[in-house]
């Protein structure tokens, strides 16, 4: 790959409008689509629960990293309100779309980086999760914006600010994701010392110490709560199903559809139009890295591929399940060829051609847009009913006296206890934190409730003794029903509701 010297734009104020009513629309698209009656899923409660919320910390389990916890205390710390946490990550996604675009505004022409910034902003997968309290697009954002400061460094527009931000960008999404971080770092670390003409061992340094800085809190964490890092990264992988060889290309594929996590994931690809614009990806970025060689910016586009794949090769080939938001970083940066792409093909065909182009894209767009739509749709309807559900069993618990302080344990604990305003313990499974003897020493002290599903379903021996009492039935989810503790009391009037 032979490195290009990047030519110092002049973007006027007037070419940072396009970028600016990008993070606009991105913004309002969220806030009237996504954040309107929502509610926390099962891993934003246990992120929102570490700094704040409406519950005690629930049990943080080996995988996870704290870096989202972080970005939302702020506001957690202030108000259990969703609707709250949604606005600010919203306008917060928002600014920092704009910000990651403007890195790049020396390196790209504006009107492929607003293509880009809209390409991405458009997926049901980033409107989503822009305002939900989860990790992935901010290491989406913090790859973008790496790679961009990567870029900057070694090709000499600006010096001392790019390499600093390379290690802030880095450590961000480290924070966030430290195996991201990882993937992330080496192939900008090998660039750095490998490419010539890049050949900046500064820059290499910095990169690693950015992934240094930001696993640091993940790392601290392993000796301090999981018996040290040896014992984290084997738990980590156990949760995960065994990290290594495993194909799963097919399993983003279905999952594409509108499922949040498919694990496993077994289900029919019922909807095969909802991956159209997935398979096509792979042919627009080949197309948009041959049009940026055209323009003599190959290198930019071969580098934020390189990394793309970097970042999605853990998911496609190294765990045994899917989640649409697993790939946010490495759309991201391919949005970035697939700009290049679409704008060879409105400005570089020749004119007697561009009508039929033209015609030809609007068209792929307003039905790209269309399943995105349909898709998010789908998913923010879900959203909504998973939140109804959970509120109606919180307050079922409320009325049958399970009132802060106490602790759920059982089936679905962890996001009913948040709602409830109690804490969650489980004595078995990914979020194991407390042994059976552990629950009964608790039940003598507090009010305890064990949630089972089913009709038949049968309490764990510690609660078989325990006062049951059925829970409302809940859209989709079939019938809950509850044990309670001795310390539980009754209410006067107890409404159960009906059996």
């Amino acid at each position: 790959m032979e490195p290009v010297t990047a030519r110092p734009g002049r973007p006027t104020s007037q070419s940072s409008w396009w970028l600016a009513a990008v993070a606009v629309a991105f913004i309002t698209a969220q806030l009237v689509l996504v954040a309107p009656g929502t509610g926390l899923g099962w891993d934003e409660t246990i992120y929102v629960s570490q700094v704040g919320g409406n519950a005690p910390p629930a049990f943080f389990s080996a995988p996870r990293a704290r870096g989202i916890s972080y970005l939302v205390a702020p506001v957690a710390a202030l108000t259990a309100s969703t609707t709250v946490i949604r606005i600010y990550l919203a306008l917060l996604s928002g600014g920092a779309l704009f910000t990651c675009l403007w890195i790049w505004r020396k390196l790209l022409p504006i009107p492929v980086l607003a293509c880009a910034g809209a390409l991405l902003a458009s997926l049901w997968i980033a409107l989503y999760y822009g305002p939900s309290a989860m990790p992935n697009l901010w290491s989406a954002l913090g790859a973008l914006a790496a790679v961009g400061w990567f870029l900057r460094a070694v090709t000499g527009t600006g010096y001392h600010m790019p390499v600093i931000g390379v290690g802030v960008a880095v450590a961000v999404v480290t924070l966030m994701r430290p195996a991201d971080g990882l993937w992330l770092a080496l192939p900008l670390a090998a660039s750095a010392l490998l490419v010539p003409g890049w050949r900046r061992p500064v820059v290499c340094a910095v990169a690693v110490a950015g992934f240094l800085i930001g696993a640091a809190p993940w790392v601290i964490e392993a000796y301090t709560h999981y018996g040290g890092l040896a014992a984290r990264l084997r738990r980590a992988s156990e949760i995960q199903g065994g990290l290594g060889w495993h194909l799963a290309v097919d399993d983003q594929v279905r999952a594409l559809d509108g499922r949040a996590l498919c694990r496993p994931c077994d289900v029919p690809w019922k909807h095969p139009v909802t991956a159209v614009w997935w398979l096509a990806l792979p042919v627009f970025a080949a197309g948009g890295v041959a049009a940026a060689v055209r323009a003599h910016r190959g290198p930019f586009a071969v580098l934020a591929t390189g990394c793309a794949a970097s970042l999605a090769a853990q998911y496609l080939f190294m765990i045994d399940y899917a989640a649409p938001r697993f790939l946010l970083p490495a759309y991201a940066l391919l949005a970035l060829a697939v700009a290049e792409c679409l704008v060879f093909l409105l400005t570089g065909v020749r004119p007697a051609l561009r009508p039929v182009t033209i015609t030809l894209l609007a068209l792929a767009l307003a039905g790209h847009l269309a399943v995105q739509y349909r898709v998010l749709a789908h998913v923010v309807d879900g959203n909504r009913a998973m939140r109804e559900n959970y509120t109606a069993i919180a307050a079922a618990l409320h009325r049958l006296g399970v009132r802060p302080p106490c602790m759920v344990s059982g089936y679905q604990a962890i996001p009913i206890a948040y709602y409830a305003g109690c804490s969650s313990r489980q004595s078995s499974g990914h979020d194991a934190s407390i042994t059976p003897d552990g629950l009964t020493a608790a039940a003598r002290r507090t009010p305890v409730a064990v949630v089972v599903a089913g009709d038949g379903a049968q309490p764990p021996g510690y609660a078989r003794t325990w006062r049951p009492a059925a829970l409302p039935p809940v859209r989709g989810w079939g019938a809950y029903r509850v044990y309670l503790s001795p310390t539980v009391v009754r209410p006067a009037k107890e409404q159960e509701a009906p059996r």
